[in-house]
């Protein structure tokens, strides 16, 4: 499994962006996809997890109501739609990947297939 991330960059308090996360091989049912994210000098925090499959995703606590996971079957992709972006959602953005789900679903030490990370500053 390659997870390739990509979409950060710079957007001021209260702006919107898209993440995208190009995922390979061809199918990914019964897999989890996710995002985690790590700010500077703070540990890694799950942002959101769902399966491949279907069903309702879930979320960190600090962005529930603002960010959506989504996904395009056609095109492997998962894509974090992240709005009211605050400065405290400065972060590397990192694409995850397991088999099967877990009710551990917010622990990174779940997922074995990282992304590399894309780095989203949010700054006036």
């Amino acid at each position: 499994v390659q997870l390739q991330a990509s979409g950060g960059g710079l957007v001021q308090p209260g702006g919107s962006l898209r993440l995208s996360c190009a995922a390979s091989p061809p199918t990914f049912t019964n897999y989890v996809m996710g995002w985690f994210r790590q700010a500077p000098g703070k540990e890694r925090e799950v942002v959101t997890a769902f399966r491949w499959s279907g069903g309702y995703p879930k979320y960190g606590d600090s962005v529930k109501g603002r960010f959506t996971i989504t996904k395009d079957r056609t095109t492997n992709t998962v894509y974090l739609q992240m709005n009211n972006l605050q400065p405290e959602d400065t972060a590397d953005y990192y694409c995850v990947a397991r088999y099967g789900w877990t009710t551990a679903w917010d622990s990174e030490n779940q997922y074995r297939y990282w992304g590399q990370g894309t780095l989203v500053t949010v700054s006036s």
